[in-house]
């Protein structure tokens, strides 16, 4: 990422956790409130947050009005990966180089914690914007939650994941499983800083194209991290996918394809970008971040 937009990520990044720590705090009962921070803010990417952010920004939209948004969408991705390391789902011990929640609280405190941060999420949303954002915009962005929350969205990417084990599925199927379980986030952030800067139809659906390329590319990346990198270098247990016989992009056609996928994908979200003139160093930076990433990955 060029050094502008690294400057302009971190600054964004840095707010968001600053207001994630504010937005939860410890009080009776303290176990569930001290598992909800443990993993709300043991550290991470903070990409979808910081897409939020910048979509909103793109149309002039201050940073207030989409921070209490941000927030709840990284609590619910958050929430979605206390779940995803459970024993009953992907059985993983750590989670961005930590000992993942429930290793540390135990099971139930841990799927508590993640029922938890997906009520507190959207509870947040209306208690923080109903002053600021009218009301029929903040009704849109909900339902662009609750879509992405439920069976339309990350439920359904996770069991069609979890059904898939040791099967050979199809190319669609694992293309469902993408869309579902990762781009729907990634929709969600740059879709609910759209609305809120009211956009039209037309940006509105090419903004969610190229959150859909780059959640594809995002995913069969962190696939090939899977199978190419260490516990330190991304902060979970690397080769689950094969020892638990999941189907992935790499698994069904080599790393080699795998990355010229990713080179693809990062090729058509720039060239949605460039077609609709939206000038975004941080859509550029984080699109590059995967181009180069892959180049590096042996």
């Amino acid at each position: 990422m060029k050094e502008i937009a690294k400057e302009r990520f971190n600054s964004f990044r840095k707010l968001v956790e600053e207001n994630l720590d504010k937005c939860i705090q410890v009080c009776y009962p303290e176990s569930i409130y001290e598992s909800m921070r443990y993993s709300l803010l043991a550290g991470g990417k903070r990409l979808r947050p910081v897409l939020a952010i910048e979509t909103a920004s793109l149309f002039n939209i201050d940073i207030e009005c989409v921070m209490p948004i941000a927030c709840a969408i990284e609590m619910l991705h958050c929430q979605s990966l206390i779940h995803d390391d459970l024993p009953c789902m992907d059985n993983d011990d750590y989670r961005r180089g930590k000992l993942s929640n429930h290793k540390v609280f135990g099971e139930s405190t841990a799927t508590l914690a993640g029922d938890a941060l997906l009520s507190f999420a959207p509870k947040l949303i209306i208690d923080k914007s109903s002053e600021i954002i009218p009301p029929d915009v903040v009704l849109k962005i909900l339902k662009e939650f609750f879509i992405a929350a439920g069976v339309d969205g990350i439920i359904s990417g996770q069991i069609v994941d979890i059904d898939s084990e040791k099967k050979k599925i199809s190319e669609k199927t694992l293309n469902f499983i993408y869309e579902y379980k990762t781009a729907k986030l990634f929709k969600l952030a740059i879709r609910s800083g759209a609305i809120l800067g009211g956009v039209n139809q037309k940006m509105l659906d090419e903004l969610t194209l190229f959150a859909q390329y780059y959640g594809h590319a995002f995913q069969i990346y962190d696939d090939i991290l899977d199978v190419t990198s260490t516990l330190e270098e991304i902060g979970k247990t690397p080769g689950k996918d094969a020892n638990v016989e999941k189907s992935t992009f790499v698994s069904m056609f080599g790393i080699d394809e795998a990355k010229k996928q990713v080179l693809f994908l990062c090729e058509q979200a720039c060239d949605i970008l460039k077609n609709n003139k939206i000038n975004s160093v941080i859509f550029e930076g984080v699109v590059s971040d995967l181009s180069e990433g892959i180049k590096k990955c042996s």
